[in-house]
C-alpha cells in the first residue's frame, strides 16, 4: 500500500497512541469509534451518527480504499489491523474526535467514492 505521505497531514500533531499495547490500542479504537465519535456527532447534530459509520470513514481512510478490500469482512476489522495500522486508526479518529468536520466530510466523501468504484469492479 504505497501511501502518500502528506496524504495523513492531518493526523500530525495528534495523539499518536505510540507505545501502547496491541489490547490497549484496540480498546482506544473501539472507544473512539463506539463511544466518542458517535457521542460528539449526537452532540454536534453531524450527518454521520453511527459507530459504523465511523469505523467505514476511518478504515477506509486507512486503506485509501474499502477496507473489506484489505480485510476478510466475516472477521472483526480491528482484530485484523497490525499495531502501526491501529495507531494510524486511532490518529484518524482522533482528527474527527478534535472536531475537525473539514476531514470527516471530505474523508466521507472519499470513503463513498471508493465504495461506488468498488461495486462497478464487483459488477465487471
Amino acid at each position: 500500500m504505497g501511501t502518500n505521505p502528506d496524504r495523513y497531514s492531518e493526523i500530525r500533531n495528534h495523539d499518536s497512541a505510540d507505545g501502547l499495547h496491541r489490547y490497549d490500542l484496540q480498546d482506544r479504537y473501539l472507544k473512539l469509534v463506539r463511544h466518542s465519535l458517535p457521542a460528539i456527532a449526537r452532540l454536534k447534530g453531524w450527518g454521520l451518527k453511527e459507530d459504523h459509520c465511523f469505523m467505514r470513514v476511518i478504515l477506509d481512510q486507512l486503506f485509501q480504499d474499502c477496507w473489506y478490500n484489505h480485510l476478510d469482512r466475516r472477521l472483526a476489522a480491528y482484530k485484523q489491523l497490525n499495531n502501526d495500522q491501529l495507531r494510524r486508526a486511532i490518529a484518524l479518529g482522533t482528527v474527527i474526535e478534535n472536531g475537525d468536520e473539514n476531514a470527516l466530510a471530505r474523508w466521507d466523501r472519499e470513503s463513498l467514492l471508493w465504495r461506488r468504484k468498488a461495486c462497478i469492479r464487483a459488477a465487471d
